[in-house]
Order: structure tokens, then C-alpha cells, then sequence
């Protein structure tokens, strides 16, 4: 449970989403299932996001159960000292009213026999879609008890409608409490990338083997010594040539003097993520070629950075790193312009998508990928269609999400080259990402991940002995 923000803030949430039930609806909403690793050994437990963001509660076997009117009932596991000597303590059910705020609550055992019960006329239940394997047929077994009883006057939900549509947009727009935790991760993460860029250039000073694994090590203990309760996702310790695969995970690859290192990582803290990235030398000194992309790859982040403002919509950042990229990679050759064209020849015809194969950047939240539409709701019906100039495919435009104070998105261009024909040599197997988390405020943008260094020349300060 989340000690660190008020029952009131969840109460709040709460109430929200239940005013847009409808005064006869009911939503369902289940936390994670625990998942067996293998024999006799489970996975680590985490919560669901949309549980938690309504709950703060961190146990697993819980459900939450909200009306139309307000009233919130929750289900969860019943005190067992015995199981708790194994497992760990409960809060159970008479403690649930008065730690979490609810109205009522009940041992999980008794939810088959409560949820028709609750479920019985109302006009509409909401759940999270295509979020929990089997809610479905959950939802309709119940259902059925309900639909057993209407010759005794009993009536049955007409409608079920998808939670997620609600809680997206709250959950879109974070609150001075997330804001704050977000902020704090961002801190532990950039301490963490710090740590590993000076272990690099230290174990390789001191001629010792130096692996990812090493690497992706110092990541982990900064995050734990700092409290975060895991990574936020499986860290990406990429060296050499693995720098241009972009979901790479650290793995045995040796660190070798001359080669940069790219490091996508971040730490969850109290339920929120932090996502990070960092490119840098593996001893410390950027040579000539691998500068040149670099400041390039930086430049777009600037531009793109400078796009992430109120009002601005979220394709604006990237359209922007786009075009400082694409004008890049015609100055540094990797783009033959006799071949190519002009800038706006490459931006049309997406002939930069070989170095550069992904968007600019992502919601970020409980979520790595946070939830949220990419769309801006009031112009959904707003569509028009282009051809793909790379796959050929119709692809159907919509009006990209304008941004707002309170949304939080990541901003990370870069650029991967791999060995091909008409491909500089000396650009070969160079892979560089640079990723900080921005807060979206009333003037602009705030980058909560700048405690690690950004520029080429301030990280080659950070590294030295």
C-alpha cells in the first residue's frame, strides 16, 4: 500500500470516474493475477495500474467495485496468521474500510457469491476490455445469476461498456502527487545512469573485463539504494554493433575501449515509471565520427524539446526531430542527396527511415507506455487518408492528441546505422538514443531526467578519473 499519498487522493479518483458511470452503472476492476515463474516459485508481484491508481492497494487477489452513486466496495484477501508467516502480512477486510477509504469490503472468497448480488439492476457494467484473460466469461458467468432471477423482478445490465475509455483520460493529465513521484524516480534513474557511465570508464581504466551485465548491475543497486521497488522494464545495455537492435537487453557482450554504449533504463518508483536513455563512450572519449552523430541526435532532441509546449500537438515533437535529423544525415553523407533529394524529399518519401525507424516519444506514467489516446477526442471524426511512400499501405490520419499541463511523455530521437551499401564506414555499427521524461507545464516543458549529463562534452567530464 501507498503510504507516501493520501487515501483522499484515491477517493477523489474514485469519485471521478464514478460520476461518469451513469447514476445506474457499476464498474469492475480486478488487480494483476500472481504468475508462476516455474515450479515452486512465483513473479515478482506488481499490481494493476488501473487497480492501484483508483486503491493505492498493493496486494495481489483483490478486486474494486464502484457505483454510480459514489459507493466503492473492495475485495481482498481475509487475515491469515499462518499464511502470513509464509507470505506476508494482510490488511484484510475490516482493516480495508479505514487504511484504503472505501465503504465496505470483503474477503475475496465471498466475491462469486457478492457480484451478482451488486450487479443486479443495474443498467450498465463497466470493465477494463481485453486488459485481464478470462474477465469476460468472469463477467458473463455472473451475469447469468443475475439473469436467473428477473421472474422474480431482478434485472440485468443491458449494456457493458469499457472502463479503459474513462480511466485513460484521467490517468492522462497526472496530479501534483504523480507529478512529484515521477520527478522522484526520474532522479533515482538518472543517479543509476551516472553511476554506470563512471563504472565503465573506471573498470576499463583499470584493464578489467567489462560486460553489460556489469553495466545493467550498477543499474540495479542504484535503483534499490534508492528505494525504487524494481526496474521499470527490463533494462537495454547495449555495447558496440547491439546498440543498433532497439529492444536489445543487456546480455554477455564484452564493453570495449573506443565503442559507445547505449543505456535505456529507468526505475519504478511507489507505482510510476521513469524511462531514460544515454549513449556515451565505453572509456570515457567520443571519437570524431561518433561526436558528429551524437550532436546531431542531440540537436533533434533540442528542437524536439522546444516542440513540447501547451497547445503543441504530440507529432509536433516529432516532426520536428525528424527534420533536424533528416537534414543531418545529408551533411554527414549518410543520405547521398543526388539519391534522395531534398530535405523535403526525405521527410515525404521517409528515406531517413532506415537510421531513424521510430517516433520521438510515448506517454509515460504507471505505465512505461502509459495509457492514453494518441488522438485528440473532440476530432476523432476528422480523417483523412495517405499512402505509406515505404510500405504502400493506406494509412488513415487523425488529429494528433494537443498537449496539456500535467501530461507526461517522453522525448528520445535517434540514430542507427548499420553497415550497407553507399553507408559511410566510419558511421558503421554506431547506435545513439537520447531519451529524458518532460512534464508538460504552462510555459513549455519541464525534463525531470537531466541529473545525468546530456551533452557530449559534460559526460567526457563526467568519466574522467
Amino acid at each position: 500500500m501507498n503510504t507516501t499519498v493520501p487515501t483522499s487522493v484515491y477517493a477523489q479518483r474514485r469519485a471521478r470516474m464514478a460520476a461518469q458511470l451513469g447514476a445506474n452503472g457499476i464498474a469492475l476492476i480486478p488487480t494483476a493475477p500472481e504468475r508462476q515463474r516455474n515450479r515452486d516459485s512465483d513473479f515478482l508481484f506488481r499490481h494493476d495500474s488501473y487497480f492501484y491508481y483508483l486503491t493505492g492497494f498493493t496486494e495481489p487477489n483483490a478486486w474494486l467495485v464502484v457505483t454510480g452513486d459514489g459507493r466503492s466496495t473492495l475485495f481482498c484477501q481475509p487475515k491469515d496468521l499462518e499464511r502470513e508467516i509464509w507470505d506476508g502480512y494482510r490488511l484484510g477486510p475490516e482493516a480495508a474500510v479505514g487504511a484504503l477509504g472505501v465503504d465496505a469490503a470483503f474477503s475475496i472468497g465471498e466475491l462469486d457469491q457478492q457480484l451478482p448480488r451488486l450487479l443486479e439492476n443495474r443498467d450498465t457494467v463497466w470493465f477494463p476490455f481485453a486488459t485481464h484473460q478470462g474477465l469476460e466469461q468472469r463477467v458473463a458467468g455472473w451475469l447469468n445469476q443475475v439473469r436467473a432471477r428477473v421472474r422474480y423482478g431482478a434485472l440485468c445490465p443491458e449494456q457493458q461498456r469499457d472502463l479503459c475509455a474513462v480511466l485513460d483520460e484521467m490517468r492522462l493529465v497526472k496530479d501534483a502527487h504523480e507529478q512529484d513521484i515521477m520527478r522522484r524516480a526520474a532522479a533515482i534513474s538518472a543517479r543509476a545512469h551516472v553511476r554506470a557511465m563512471q563504472a565503465s570508464a573506471r573498470m576499463l581504466r583499470e584493464g578489467r573485463d567489462v560486460r553489460e551485465y556489469h553495466l545493467d548491475a550498477e543499474l540495479m543497486h542504484e535503483f534499490r539504494m534508492g528505494g525504487s521497488q524494481y526496474p521499470a522494464y527490463s533494462s537495454i545495455v547495449a555495447a558496440g554493433p547491439n546498440a543498433c537492435v532497439l529492444h536489445y537487453r543487456a546480455d554477455v557482450a564484452p564493453v570495449r575501449p573506443g565503442e559507445l554504449v547505449l543505456i535505456d533504463a529507468g526505475c519504478e518508483l511507489d507505482g510510476y515509471a521513469s524511462d531514460i536513455t544515454r549513449t556515451f563512450p565505453a572509456d570515457g572519449r567520443f571519437t570524431g565520427a561518433q561526436r558528429a552523430l551524437y550532436d546531431l541526435v542531440l540537436a533533434s532532441q533540442e528542437a524536439a524539446v522546444a516542440a513540447t509546449k501547451p497547445g503543441a500537438r504530440f507529432t509536433d515533437p516529432h516532426e520536428a526531430a525528424v527534420k533536424v535529423l533528416a537534414q543531418g544525415m545529408l551533411d554527414v553523407k549518410l543520405l547521398d542527396a543526388n539519391k534522395v533529394g531534398t530535405l523535403d524529399d526525405v521527410i515525404e518519401k521517409r528515406a531517413y527511415f532506415p537510421f531513424y525507424m521510430h517516433r520521438t516519444g510515448h506517454w509515460l506514467g504507471m505505465d512505461v507506455h502509459d495509457c492514453g489516446s494518441y488522438v485528440e477526442p473532440g476530432e476523432v471524426g476528422q480523417v483523412s487518408e495517405r499512402k505509406d511512400p515505404l510500405s504502400g499501405e493506406t494509412i488513415k490520419n487523425r488529429p494528433s492528441r494537443i498537449l496539456q499541463p500535467g501530461m507526461v511523455l517522453t522525448i528520445e530521437p535517434g540514430i542507427y546505422v548499420r553497415p550497407g551499401e553507399g553507408v559511410p564506414e566510419q558511421f558503421h555499427h554506431i547506435g545513439i538514443r537520447i531519451e529524458d521524461d518532460a512534464i508538460v507545464t504552462p510555459q513549455g516543458c519541464e525534463l525531470i531526467t537531466r541529473g545525468v549529463p546530456v551533452k557530449a562534452d559534460e559526460i567526457e567530464a563526467l568519466m574522467r578519473p
